[in-house]
């Protein structure tokens, strides 16, 4: 699988309450969600992300609750993928649960800029910022996972629902 897009950069210990602000979660609705993704560090974002965008983030992205919100409301805004230099365990659980694709990579987050063109392949751990030329190695997923997150989530790859790309 692989994406790529304009690099949103953001620092260490992004919680779930700055990815999808507490007062929002009276709803599900992931469209809903998707509007207010970020506003509080980052006002323009759900208004600018383009699909297959990525975020860059430091370390423990995703710190916080545990509800499955934060994950999901990146993904609908169409964020390809999200690339950190490690996540928040139970972030990390509900990313793969929900099919947002991510990637740890201590190098990479610190080496891409906001603005920078990346491009990822998740089957390899191969993340290009297009824009400098580097190129970062990241450990890919197993396949059973990959095939988690390429179905749309844990759900839809159990249920035999979800999208085979």
């Amino acid at each position: 699988m692989k994406t790529g897009g304009r690099a949103f950069r953001y620092g260490d210990n992004v919680d779930t309450d700055v990815i999808i602000p507490a007062r929002y979660l009276n709803t599900s609705a992931a469209d809903e969600l998707a509007k207010h993704c970020m506003e509080d560090i980052d006002a323009e974002f759900a208004g600018t992300v383009k699909d297959g965008d990525i975020i860059v983030a430091g370390e423990n992205f995703g710190c916080g609750s545990s509800r499955e919100h934060a994950p999901l409301a990146i993904k609908t805004c169409g964020v390809g993928g999200v690339i950190a230099k490690s996540f928040a365990r139970i972030f990390y659980r509900n990313a793969i649960n929900i099919g947002l694709p991510i990637l740890e990579c201590a190098a990479a987050a610190d080496g891409i800029r906001a603005g920078d063109e990346v491009g990822i392949d998740f089957d390899t751990g191969i993340i290009t910022d297009i824009t400098t030329g580097e190129t970062y190695r990241a450990e890919p997923f197993p396949p059973f996972i990959q095939n988690i997150i390429r179905s749309g989530g844990l759900l839809a790859s159990v249920s035999g629902e979800g999208e085979k790309k």
